[in-house]
């Protein structure tokens, strides 16, 4: 996902769930920090007082920790867009209840990949394969079972053992 789509994805998820879309400044504090902006950075290409946008960013990770019912902020904000926008746009499908704390809830994991990947994009996908793979390596699900579910190598999935 590049910056544009995370944007608008952001957008989406807020208007979905307040009827609101996101304002100029709070567009302004996302892209900032994606950007790996500090906040006196995005203060001044924004025109505005650092503390402004520290009230801007407080906002916004609250109201993105409901919607998203994780802790979200400045620090994981791109890994938590780039992990919801794959999970909400399709590309990895939980069937179920949703609930991964639960092997019982999953019944079907499945990696759908787009024809227009960007390379960031591959990058994401990886790094929310990998993640997913460490936490049903948690569940206790056996390394053949992970590799089918996420349409991993068998020998990538068990190299994880050795991290």
């Amino acid at each position: 996902m590049n910056i544009e789509e995370v944007l608008m994805f952001a957008d989406k998820v807020v208007f979905d769930n307040t009827g609101n879309h996101l304002d100029d400044m709070q567009i302004g504090v996302i892209e900032g920090v994606l950007k790996r902006q500090k906040y006196s950075d995005i203060s001044k290409d924004l025109n505005c007082t650092e503390s402004y946008v520290k009230d801007i960013g407080y906002e916004l990770w609250k109201l993105l920790s409901t919607i998203f019912q994780e802790d979200v902020n400045k620090s994981n904000l791109r890994s938590t867009l780039l992990r919801r926008g794959l999970v909400n746009n399709g590309n990895l499908n939980l069937f179920g209840n949703g609930n991964i704390g639960s092997v019982g809830n999953i019944k079907s994991l499945q990696f759908c990949p787009t024809q227009d990947q960007s390379p960031e994009f591959v990058r994401g996908q990886n790094q929310v394969k990998f993640e997913a793979a460490i936490r049903l390596k948690e569940l206790g699900l056996t390394n053949e079972q992970i590799a089918l579910c996420l349409d991993m190598k068998l020998e990538d999935v068990e190299q994880l053992g050795s991290l």
